[in-house]
This record gives structure tokens, sequence and C-alpha cells, in this order.
């Protein structure tokens, strides 16, 4: 795969940003808890932050290829900072949700802030249709690798700290503070990027257009809901709260469950690579689809499971299927709509995406803090999930590409 300068560095920020993201998860509410934050008000905060991330990133993603491309990368590094000083400069209820809302950090290891919709849009741009999906599974290949690589090395050095003597809540502290480093190291990063990522030409301002779409606003709308379903019911089970529930499940402590998410992202990265050959037989709908549903069956088994092995091998079996989906989605957005409107779509399905994972925390911390209830995230996680499944493939799969062009049969 030969890529430009600037796709190199736009693939070396996902790793570094995704390693951030993956060093967080594994501590912040277990961080959170240690402050004695309640649990209800833990997923109160998990909610501030996707829903703060999802404000911002709407209006910085539908303003990229008029703003500037880079600029608004910058501007994501700048508030990844932010919120990780935040969070580790006070344990103020309010300060922490300050922090969340405005800033950028992410409970589930996943991608959040406006990153992926320009990066998706910048590279779509530089690259052949036929590619497309398959760089778009090294992309995401990337930034599995790096969250797992995250994942490790925050339950490690987490653990490592407390077996040094520190307390609890500075070793998470700690970790909070590498991730607002990472930041700012992502931010000199983004300002070496050239100006060749930006949008090539104005868009036509004489076309009417709604959140940077014109065209295709009905699709992006349908794709959106769907996908809001989708994150809905994986907000239940954000990487954040699978830590906590392993911790509160089995006792397990930060470095056991920093090598099973480890080993989680490792396996889902490698399921990506796959994806780009499946949809290229079968159709990127169907891809999505088909390898999804025994994903989220597999979900709603990891809480049956009477020991942690088994509970962690499920999770693994899970993982190495559940995230074909995500190459094969993305680069059917792209598909799915006008060149101009890529940022856009890419930015609104996002923001699709975080606002309905900003909701289920809400329920799922004070399930999983409670004995009786702590694996029904999973079981809603998963049955939801399957309900997004059926419903994609009701409203889509009724399309085929014909040169890159996506028609109704």
């Amino acid at each position: 795969m030969i890529l430009d300068r600037d796709a190199r560095l736009i693939f070396t920020t996902r790793g570094l940003r995704m390693f951030g993201y993956g060093l967080v998860s594994v501590v912040l509410v277990l961080y959170l808890a240690a402050l004695h934050i309640p649990d209800a008000q833990i997923g109160i905060l998990l909610s501030f932050t996707l829903l703060g991330d999802a404000a911002i990133s709407l209006w910085l993603t539908t303003h990229a290829d008029r703003v500037g491309r880079r600029k608004v990368l910058l501007a994501g590094s700048l508030l990844m900072a932010a919120a990780g000083l935040g969070f580790a400069a006070s344990s103020s209820l309010w300060v922490l949700l300050i922090a969340a809302t405005i800033g950028v950090i992410s409970p589930s290891g996943n991608e959040v802030g406006p990153f992926l919709a320009v990066e998706q849009a910048a590279m779509s741009q530089t690259i052949p249709d036929d590619r497309r999906t398959g760089v778009f599974a090294w992309f995401n290949l990337t930034g599995s690798f790096a969250t797992a690589a995250g994942a490790l090395a925050g339950g490690s050095l987490a653990t490592g700290l407390v077996s040094a003597g520190y307390s609890q809540v500075d070793a998470y502290r700690a970790v909070i503070v590498g991730y607002a480093i990472i930041a700012l190291g992502l931010a000199f990063l983004f300002s070496r990027v050239s100006p060749n990522v930006e949008a090539p030409e104005a868009p036509d301002v004489s076309v009417a257009r709604r959140l940077g779409l014109h065209r295709s606003q009905k699709t992006v709308a349908r794709l959106s809901a769907l996908f809001a379903l989708d994150a809905f019911g994986g907000g239940f089970v954000v990487q954040s709260l699978i830590a906590y529930w392993f911790h509160l499940r089995f006792g397990a402590d930060p470095a056991v469950i920093g090598v099973a998410l480890f080993g989680a992202n490792i396996v889902a990265g490698l399921s990506a690579l796959s994806a780009a050959w499946i949809a290229a037989r079968i159709g990127l709908i169907r891809t999505m689809v088909f390898t999804h549903l025994p994903s989220n069956v597999l979900l709603i088994m990891v809480p049956l499971m009477p020991t942690l092995p088994l509970a962690v091998a499920v999770l693994l079996l899970r993982f190495s299927i559940s995230q074909m989906d995500v190459p094969t989605r993305q680069s059917y957005t792209m598909a799915v709509v006008d060149p101009d409107e890529r940022s856009a779509a890419a930015g609104v399905t996002g923001i699709a995406r975080s606002i309905g994972a900003s909701i289920s925390p809400l329920a799922a911390a004070p399930l999983i803090g409670g004995v009786a209830l702590a694996g029904a995230p999973f079981i809603l996680a998963g049955g939801i999930k399957i309900v997004y499944d059926l419903l994609l493939y009701r409203s889509f799969s009724g399309l085929r590409e014909v040169d890159g062009k996506f028609t109704r049969t």
C-alpha cells in the first residue's frame, strides 16, 4: 500500500490518538470511582463527555472544508489536551463536567472528536474508489492496534504506580496526564500536514445545503438514524464500563483488564483487514450485517460466563468479527454521497453515533454498579445492535454498486 506524505502523517496521527484513547479508557471510570463519585454521576459524566463532543464536532466537521481541514484537526488536538488537563487537575464534579463537555476524551477507547470525518474525506480525495475500503481497513487496523497498545500501557502503568506506593487516585491521574501530553504531540504532527489535504475548491454556494449536505440529505439522515441506534446499543458497553464490570464482577486489577482489552483490540483490528475481501464478493451492506449479527449474540453471552477466563474468551471471540463493519460502513458512507459532501456526511453520521452513544451510559453505569443487574448492559447492547442490523439490511440491501456509485435494484 503506497501512500503519500500526508496520508502517512494521517496514519501516524491516527495511531497516536488511538493510543491515547486506549490509555485513558482503562482507568477513566476507575479514576472517577476512586474520587468517590457515585455511579449515577459517573454515568452523567460519560454522557456529557459524548454529548459535548458531538456538539463541538458537528460544527467543526460541517465547516471543515470552509475553515480548513488542518485547522479543524489542530483544534481537536487542543480540545483533547484541555480535557485531559481538566480531568487531572480537579476532583470537583462541576470542573469534570465542564472538561467533559468542552473537551475531547474517549471513555470507550473508540474514535471521538472531529478527526475521523475530516481524515476520511481527505483520504477519499486522494485514493481511487476501488481502493477506498482496503485503505480504510488498514486505517482502522492502525487504530485498533494503537488502542490495544494504549489499553495495555494504561493498565500496566496504573498497576505499577500503585505497586510502587502511589494511591489509586494519583496512579490513575498520572495516566490521564499522559493523555494530555499525547494530545499536544498530536497537535504538532497535524501542524506538519501540507495544504494538499484541504478541499480542492470551495463548495458551490448556489446549491441549497443543510449541514454541508445537498443531494444526499435524505440518505445521510437515514444512515444517521441507524448509526445512532447502533451506537446507542454500543454505549451500554463502552470500554471503560467493560473495564469497570470486569473489576466488580471478577475483582480483576487494571493490568489484567488492560491485557484483556489489548487482546480484544488486536483481534478486532485484524478482523477489519478481511472486510475489504469479503465486501468485494458479497457487497458492503451484506458484509456489515452478516458479520455484525453473530458478534452481537456473543456480546449477550459475555455476562453469562461464570469465570474471568471464559468471559474474556467470549469477548475476544466477539471482537474477532465485530469490527468488520467499520471500514465497510465508512466506505459506504463515502460512496453514497457526492465528493463535496464527504466531510459533512462523515461528520453528521459520526455525530449521530456520538449522540446515540452518549445516552446509554446514564443507565449502564448504575446497572453495572448493582449486583443483580450487572450483566444487563451486555444483553441490552447486543439486542439493540441486532435490531440495527436487521433495519440496516431492510433499508439499504436494495442498492448495488456500479463504478463507485450506488443505484437501487
